[in-house]
C-alpha cells in the first residue's frame, strides 16, 4: 500500500470518529431535552384533577381561609385533592348518600373523586365570597358525562353539561354556564366565625347519553376557587 493511500485512509478513519462523537453529542443533548419535556409534563399533569384555591389577590391578607382538617385548621392557599389513576363510569346513585359525613380531605371511593374542606371566616368583619368551578383541560370531550356534585353544609346541587340532543339539562342536574366554567355562585353575610362544611364528588354518569366509547381514555381537569369580596362599611 502506498503512503498516500494510508494517510487518505487514516484521514477517513479520523472524519468519522468525528462525526460520531458530533452524533453522540446530538444524541445526548435530544435525550436530555426529551427528559426535561417528560419532568414539565409530569408537573403539570400530576398536580390532581381537582384542586381548591384562594384568589390570589385576598389569601394574604383577607379574612378567608381553607382547609381540610377540621381539627388542626391548617390553611392554605390551595388545597389538592387526591387523584384517581383509573375511573370508569358508574351510576350516581352509587355513591353513598351521605358521603359528605366521610373523613376530611380526600375520601375517594370505586371510579369517584370525593373531597371535603372548609371555609371559615377569620377576620373581624362580615364578608361576602364568591365560588366558582372551573374546567382546566378536557381531553376527548370527557366533560361531556361529568357529573360535580357540591355539598355545601348538607345542601346539595350536581352540576352538568346540557344535552346536545335534547339542548336541556340532564335529569336532576343545573347546567354548567359554559364550556369553561361549572357554576359561578355568591355567598352572602360570611360572619366572623362562620364555617361552611364542603364536599364536591366528581364522577362519570354511566346514564349519561353522551358516555359512550368516544371518551374512553379521556380526561377532565378542574379546579375550585373562593374568592373573597369587599364590602363597604356604612360610615
Amino acid at each position: 500500500m502506498a503512503k498516500g493511500e494510508i494517510k487518505l485512509t487514516a484521514e477517513k478513519v479520523r472524519k468519522r470518529e468525528q462525526r460520531l462523537r458530533v452524533l453522540k453529542i446530538i444524541l445526548l443533548i435530544i435525550v436530555v431535552l426529551l427528559s426535561l419535556l417528560y419532568v414539565v409534563l409530569k408537573l403539570i399533569y400530576e398536580v390532581g384533577s381537582f384542586t381548591v384555591s384562594l384568589d390570589s389577590s385576598y389569601n394574604l391578607e383577607g379574612a378567608l381561609v381553607i382547609y381540610e382538617n377540621h381539627e388542626q385548621k391548617l390553611c392554605l392557599e390551595t388545597l389538592r385533592a387526591e387523584e384517581l389513576e383509573f375511573m370508569t363510569n358508574i351510576a350516581g346513585e352509587w355513591i353513598p348518600q351521605n358521603i359528605q359525613d366521610g373523613p376530611d380531605g380526600s375520601h375517594n371511593g370505586q371510579n369517584y373523586i370525593a373531597y371535603t374542606f372548609y371555609a371559615e371566616n377569620q377576620g373581624k368583619e362580615v364578608i361576602n365570597y364568591w365560588r366558582t368551578i372551573e374546567i382546566d383541560d378536557v381531553i376527548k370531550n370527557a366533560d361531556e358525562a361529568i357529573r360535580v356534585k357540591v355539598i355545601k353544609d348538607g345542601q346539595e346541587v350536581t352540576y352538568a353539561k346540557i344535552n346536545e340532543v335534547t339542548g336541556e339539562a340532564e335529569e336532576g342536574t343545573v347546567p354548567f354556564i359554559d364550556d369553561n366554567v361549572i357554576m359561578l355562585e355568591q355567598e352572602k353575610d360570611f360572619k366572623p366565625g362562620d364555617v361552611h362544611k364542603y364536599t364536591v364528588v366528581i364522577w362519570i354518569e354511566g346514564n349519561d347519553p353522551q358516555c359512550d366509547d368516544d371518551i374512553i381514555g379521556g380526561e377532565v381537569k378542574m379546579h375550585m376557587r373562593l374568592t373573597e369580596e369587599h364590602i363597604e362599611q356604612e360610615q
